[in-house]
Protein backbone atom coordinates (compact mmCIF):
# COMPACT_ATOMS: atom_id res chain seq x y z
CA UNK A 1 0.00 0.00 0.00
CA UNK A 2 1.74 3.18 -1.11
CA UNK A 3 1.47 6.28 1.00
CA UNK A 4 0.29 9.34 -0.89
CA UNK A 5 3.83 10.72 -0.60
CA UNK A 6 5.10 7.78 -2.67
CA UNK A 7 2.19 7.61 -5.10
CA UNK A 8 2.50 8.14 -8.84
CA UNK A 9 -0.74 9.46 -10.29
CA UNK A 10 -1.71 9.94 -13.92
CA UNK A 11 -4.27 12.48 -15.09
CA UNK A 12 -5.63 11.71 -18.57
CA UNK A 13 -7.19 14.69 -20.35
CA UNK A 14 -7.39 16.62 -23.59
CA UNK A 15 -8.66 19.99 -24.77
CA UNK A 16 -11.91 21.00 -23.10
CA UNK A 17 -11.26 19.55 -19.64
CA UNK A 18 -13.09 21.36 -16.85
CA UNK A 19 -10.33 23.57 -15.45
CA UNK A 20 -10.99 23.02 -11.76
CA UNK A 21 -11.42 19.26 -12.20
CA UNK A 22 -7.85 18.94 -13.46
CA UNK A 23 -6.17 21.78 -11.54
CA UNK A 24 -7.51 20.97 -8.06
CA UNK A 25 -6.48 17.27 -8.09
CA UNK A 26 -3.14 18.19 -9.70
CA UNK A 27 -2.36 20.83 -7.09
CA UNK A 28 -3.80 19.05 -4.04
CA UNK A 29 -2.26 15.64 -4.75
CA UNK A 30 1.10 17.26 -5.54
CA UNK A 31 0.86 19.27 -2.32
CA UNK A 32 0.38 16.01 -0.41
CA UNK A 33 3.58 14.62 -1.92
CA UNK A 34 2.33 12.55 -4.87
CA UNK A 35 4.07 12.68 -8.23
CA UNK A 36 1.40 13.67 -10.74
CA UNK A 37 1.82 13.40 -14.52
CA UNK A 38 -0.52 14.50 -17.28
CA UNK A 39 -1.13 12.42 -20.39
CA UNK A 40 -3.07 13.42 -23.47
CA UNK A 41 -3.60 12.42 -27.08
CA UNK A 42 -0.66 14.56 -28.21
CA UNK A 43 2.40 15.92 -26.38
CA UNK A 44 1.42 19.59 -26.46
CA UNK A 45 -0.27 21.93 -23.99
CA UNK A 46 -4.00 21.26 -23.62
CA UNK A 47 -6.61 23.98 -23.14
CA UNK A 48 -9.14 24.04 -20.31
CA UNK A 49 -12.79 25.01 -20.33
CA UNK A 50 -13.41 27.45 -17.49
CA UNK A 51 -17.11 27.90 -16.73
CA UNK A 52 -18.36 29.46 -20.01
CA UNK A 53 -15.29 29.88 -22.18
CA UNK A 54 -11.82 28.58 -22.93
CA UNK A 55 -9.37 28.95 -20.07
CA UNK A 56 -5.66 28.45 -19.55
CA UNK A 57 -3.50 25.55 -20.67
CA UNK A 58 -1.53 22.86 -18.89
CA UNK A 59 1.58 21.10 -20.16
CA UNK A 60 1.41 17.43 -21.08
CA UNK A 61 4.09 15.06 -19.80
CA UNK A 62 3.42 12.09 -22.09
CA UNK A 63 1.05 10.84 -24.73
CA UNK A 64 -1.61 8.24 -24.04
CA UNK A 65 0.28 5.96 -26.44
CA UNK A 66 3.31 6.11 -24.09
CA UNK A 67 1.36 5.31 -20.89
CA UNK A 68 1.95 2.07 -19.06
CA UNK A 69 -0.38 1.51 -16.12
CA UNK A 70 2.47 -0.32 -14.35
CA UNK A 71 4.24 3.04 -13.89
CA UNK A 72 1.37 4.56 -11.87
CA UNK A 73 -0.74 3.90 -8.79
CA UNK A 74 -3.90 5.70 -9.91
CA UNK A 75 -5.69 7.29 -12.86
CA UNK A 76 -7.66 10.53 -12.53
CA UNK A 77 -10.17 11.51 -15.22
CA UNK A 78 -11.35 15.13 -15.11
CA UNK A 79 -14.67 16.00 -16.67
CA UNK A 80 -16.13 18.82 -18.64
CA UNK A 81 -18.35 17.95 -21.58
CA UNK A 82 -15.75 18.21 -24.33
CA UNK A 83 -12.79 16.37 -22.78
CA UNK A 84 -14.37 12.98 -21.96
CA UNK A 85 -16.37 12.99 -25.18
CA UNK A 86 -13.17 13.34 -27.22
CA UNK A 87 -11.28 10.78 -25.13
CA UNK A 88 -13.97 8.10 -25.28
CA UNK A 89 -13.77 8.15 -29.09
CA UNK A 90 -10.00 7.59 -29.05
CA UNK A 91 -8.91 3.95 -28.84
CA UNK A 92 -5.49 4.80 -27.38
CA UNK A 93 -7.06 6.79 -24.54
CA UNK A 94 -9.56 3.99 -23.95
CA UNK A 95 -6.72 1.46 -23.78
CA UNK A 96 -5.25 3.50 -20.92
CA UNK A 97 -8.57 3.51 -19.08
CA UNK A 98 -9.12 -0.23 -19.63
CA UNK A 99 -5.55 -1.06 -18.54
CA UNK A 100 -5.98 0.81 -15.25
CA UNK A 101 -9.36 -0.81 -14.65
CA UNK A 102 -7.95 -4.28 -15.32
CA UNK A 103 -4.98 -3.63 -13.02
CA UNK A 104 -7.13 -3.05 -9.94
CA UNK A 105 -5.52 0.34 -9.41
CA UNK A 106 -7.54 3.37 -8.38
CA UNK A 107 -9.54 4.99 -11.18
CA UNK A 108 -11.25 8.29 -10.31
CA UNK A 109 -13.72 10.04 -12.65
CA UNK A 110 -15.58 13.28 -11.97
CA UNK A 111 -18.49 15.10 -13.64
CA UNK A 112 -18.85 13.85 -17.26
CA UNK A 113 -15.73 11.63 -17.06
CA UNK A 114 -17.80 8.55 -16.10
CA UNK A 115 -18.54 8.48 -19.86
CA UNK A 116 -15.07 6.91 -20.15
CA UNK A 117 -16.02 4.25 -17.60
CA UNK A 118 -19.24 3.61 -19.52
CA UNK A 119 -17.27 3.22 -22.76
CA UNK A 120 -14.99 0.73 -20.98
CA UNK A 121 -18.08 -1.15 -19.67
CA UNK A 122 -16.77 -0.72 -16.12
CA UNK A 123 -19.93 0.43 -14.34
CA UNK A 124 -22.26 -2.54 -14.82
CA UNK A 125 -23.37 -3.75 -11.38
CA UNK A 126 -21.42 -1.02 -9.55
CA UNK A 127 -22.41 1.99 -7.50
CA UNK A 128 -21.52 5.31 -9.12
CA UNK A 129 -22.38 8.96 -9.43
CA UNK A 130 -21.85 11.62 -12.10
CA UNK A 131 -22.93 15.04 -13.23
CA UNK A 132 -26.74 14.92 -13.13
CA UNK A 133 -27.13 15.37 -16.89
CA UNK A 134 -25.49 11.99 -17.56
CA UNK A 135 -27.32 10.14 -14.77
CA UNK A 136 -29.41 8.23 -17.34
CA UNK A 137 -26.25 7.24 -19.26
CA UNK A 138 -24.75 5.85 -16.05
CA UNK A 139 -27.94 3.95 -15.18
CA UNK A 140 -28.26 2.62 -18.73
CA UNK A 141 -24.67 1.34 -18.43
CA UNK A 142 -25.86 -0.85 -15.56
CA UNK A 143 -24.75 1.20 -12.56
CA UNK A 144 -26.68 1.98 -9.42
CA UNK A 145 -26.58 5.81 -9.50
CA UNK A 146 -26.34 7.75 -6.22
CA UNK A 147 -26.71 11.51 -5.74
CA UNK A 148 -23.69 11.83 -3.43
CA UNK A 149 -20.47 13.89 -3.47
CA UNK A 150 -18.34 10.83 -4.03
CA UNK A 151 -19.15 7.15 -4.57
CA UNK A 152 -16.57 4.35 -4.48
CA UNK A 153 -16.96 0.76 -5.61
CA UNK A 154 -13.87 -1.48 -5.49
CA UNK A 155 -11.44 1.39 -6.09
CA UNK A 156 -13.49 3.05 -8.83
CA UNK A 157 -14.24 6.56 -7.59
CA UNK A 158 -16.91 8.76 -9.13
CA UNK A 159 -17.94 12.28 -8.21
CA UNK A 160 -20.57 14.77 -9.42
CA UNK A 161 -19.08 18.22 -10.04
CA UNK A 162 -16.49 20.86 -9.12
CA UNK A 163 -18.41 21.51 -5.89
CA UNK A 164 -17.39 18.00 -4.77
CA UNK A 165 -13.65 18.31 -5.44
CA UNK A 166 -12.55 18.29 -1.79
CA UNK A 167 -14.35 14.98 -1.18
CA UNK A 168 -13.10 13.62 -4.53
CA UNK A 169 -9.43 14.35 -3.74
CA UNK A 170 -9.75 13.02 -0.18
CA UNK A 171 -11.22 9.76 -1.52
CA UNK A 172 -8.41 9.43 -4.08
CA UNK A 173 -5.85 9.70 -1.26
CA UNK A 174 -7.75 7.17 0.87
CA UNK A 175 -8.13 4.64 -1.95
CA UNK A 176 -4.48 4.92 -3.04
CA UNK A 177 -3.35 4.25 0.52
CA UNK A 178 -5.63 1.19 0.65
CA UNK A 179 -3.71 -0.27 -2.30
CA UNK A 180 -4.70 -2.40 -5.25
CA UNK A 181 -8.34 -3.49 -5.51
CA UNK A 182 -9.41 -6.92 -6.66
CA UNK A 183 -12.29 -6.21 -9.00
CA UNK A 184 -14.94 -8.54 -10.21
CA UNK A 185 -15.67 -8.23 -13.89
CA UNK A 186 -18.22 -5.55 -14.64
Amino acid sequence: MPSIEEARILILATDGYERSELRVPLEELTKRGATVSIASLEKRPIKSWDKKDWGDTVDVDLTAADVSSTAFDALVLPGGQINPDLLRKDETAMRVVRDFLASGKVVAAICHAPWLLIEADALRGRKATSYPSIKTDVINAGAEWHDEKVVTDQGIITSRSPEDLDAFVAKIVEEIEEGRHERRAA
